[in-house]
């Protein structure tokens, strides 16, 4: 897929954050490498593959996804939004790093695994939250809306009151584990959800909440 997007040097990005005001304390966290850079908005049909990037991705303006944003593989894409991100759906594993100044509103929001870095300026606004073994964002600025599947402990990190049902009543029968049923990740320890099933689902453009 083609986003126009310019490899740019790790001097050239710090300057373009700093002109879009975005912390130091976020950007700071990233390998000082190039970034594939679009200039103004962007939106793309889905799903946004960033294991197709090397370092990362950065978009100077909005970004809308129609699909889903996936990071499913062990290497270490960022994305970098500049003003808000729009998606079905934002699935991160592995050490995949998502930076968005402004607001994040999705279909599904879905992380796991615990080397990763994600900071949200701004809400995060999602159907669902599913967060499994370790995963939690390191900054949410804003409200964070929409139900959470998540254990304990992930619940307590985020250091806020949010809905958390039983998995469902919020998603669909197809991604939850059935009676008796193990997940074959067993360190994905979303109550009651089946990761691959989850992601499957995500990847093929498909909604996870019940209508």
């Amino acid at each position: 897929m083609d986003l126009t997007a310019a490899p740019t040097s790790w001097d050239a990005c710090v300057a373009l954050f700093d002109a879009r005001a975005l912390p130091a304390s976020s950007y700071e966290n990233l390998y000082e490498e190039t970034y594939d850079v679009h200039s103004g908005a962007l939106s793309v049909p889905g799903p946004l593959d960033l294991d197709l990037y090397g370092t990362g991705l950065v978009v100077d303006g909005d970004l809308t996804v129609e699909g889903a944003v996936l990071n499913a593989d062990d290497g270490c894409p960022a994305l970098v939004v500049l003003g808000d991100l729009t998606a079905g759906a934002v699935h991160l594993e592995g050490d995949a790093k998502l930076l968005v100044r402004g607001h994040v509103r999705v279909g599904a929001f879905v992380g796991h695994l615990t080397d990763k870095l994600v900071m949200i300026g701004g809400d995060l606004a999602a159907g669902v939250t599913v967060l499994s073994a370790g995963f939690f964002p390191d900054l949410v600025g804003g409200a964070l809306t929409g139900p959470v599947l998540a254990p304990p402990y992930a619940l307590a990190e985020l250091d806020r009151p949010v809905t958390a049902p039983p998995a469902a009543e919020v998603l669909v029968p197809e991604v939850l584990l059935a009676d008796g049923e193990q997940e074959q990740d067993s360190c994905f320890d979303a109550p009651g959800v089946h990761g691959d099933r989850l992601y499957d689902r995500l990847a093929a453009g498909r909604s996870v909440l019940r209508a």
